[in-house]
């Protein structure tokens, strides 16, 4: 089969077009797919510069979810079948025309929804309903700060806050360009940290109060600042550190307020309580069903081409998923 493989390390360069062998089955719980689409993620750009942690060493084929079509199943699978459209999360990388993954990780697809959306759904989906309404736990009327609002997961957990019955949804992005696609995703007012003062305007538009729940995938001075305007008893949830650097805080900053912060890792939850995943899903497969929910999608790019899809993730100049067809 044709797949991209990080042989070695390093930039855009790194990725080989190439032939490997085509995976197969050899647990009873695993399913072969034959991949149509998947996604562009952060997390494989740090697999292909040898920052992901749960990487490995090369040869590496990179991708963490696909939509495709079960080509074969082990003995033991009973959820899904030979010709089920589904999407999943894989054990060998989805940069592929092949890829295997363990049942508790594949779900099957529900009518009208196309394999490009799919495939650009299940990363920001599952992890913006997670943050929404299992991490944070909003209640309905809260305001809700949401950093990178322009991005994948910014542009869907907009939506799915509004869904739940946010009261206010608030979104900062890094440049002017992207404030229209963060308006569009439904968000109520819209920052540009470049030029504004996000802690000082966020507390103008909650009456001084701050936001109940911030979603953070910067971290580093972003995250240490967004506490000036997390308001009493609000929750800030980390998923990410884009800005390279950490945040800190002192515990001084929390008790007396009653306010939390909290972490989230879709990839954490994937390996360890892969169970909990299904309730995400369920949900979030609804939300599309029904229109409710929109994965916004900003570009789309072929196989071979995977080198010129992270250039543009990596560059923050995209708004919305990328994904990249196989087939």
């Amino acid at each position: 089969m044709k797949a991209i493989v990080i042989n070695q390390f390093g930039g855009k360069e790194a990725l080989s077009y190439q032939h490997v062998d085509k995976p197969s089955i050899v647990g009873s719980n695993e399913v072969l797919i034959s991949v149509v689409a998947t996604s562009v993620n952060y997390a494989d750009i740090q697999t292909r510069e040898g920052r992901y942690h749960a990487a490995g060493k090369p040869p590496i084929i990179p991708g963490l979810d696909a939509a495709g079509v079960v080509e074969s199943v082990g003995a033991a699978v009973r959820t899904v079948s030979v010709g089920d459209r589904v999407v999943a999360f894989p054990k060998t990388g989805s940069y592929a025309e092949y890829c295997i993954a363990d049942e508790e990780l594949v779900f099957a697809l529900p009518p009208g929804i196309g394999f490009e959306e799919a495939a650009a759904s299940p990363i920001v989906s599952f992890t913006s309903y997670a943050l929404i309404a299992k991490v944070a736990r909003m209640q309905k009327g809260e305001a809700v700060l949401i950093h990178a609002a322009a991005g994948g997961i910014g542009t869907t957990a907009t939506q799915i806050a509004k869904i739940l019955g946010a009261g206010c949804v608030i979104g900062t992005v890094g440049h002017e360009s992207k404030r229209q696609a963060a308006l569009e995703s439904g968000a109520d007012y819209v920052i540009c940290y470049e030029t504004e003062d996000f802690v000082q305007k966020v507390n103008e538009l909650t009456g001084n109060k701050g936001a109940d729940v911030i979603l953070d995938s910067i971290a580093g001075k972003i995250g240490e600042q967004s506490l000036d305007c997390l308001a009493p008893y609000g929750r800030l949830v980390n998923f990410g550190n884009a800005s390279g650097e950490p945040a800190q805080f002192q515990t001084k900053d929390l008790h007396s307020t009653c306010r939390s912060i909290l972490g989230f890792s879709i990839g954490t939850t994937k390996n360890q309580r892969p169970h909990m995943l299904h309730e995400l899903g369920e949900n979030v497969f609804r939300y599309l069903s029904t229109g409710q929910l929109n994965i916004k999608i900003s570009n789309t790019f072929n196989l071979p081409d995977a080198g010129l899809a992270q250039q543009l993730v990596e560059s923050r100049q995209s708004t919305g998923k990328v994904v990249l067809k196989i087939s």
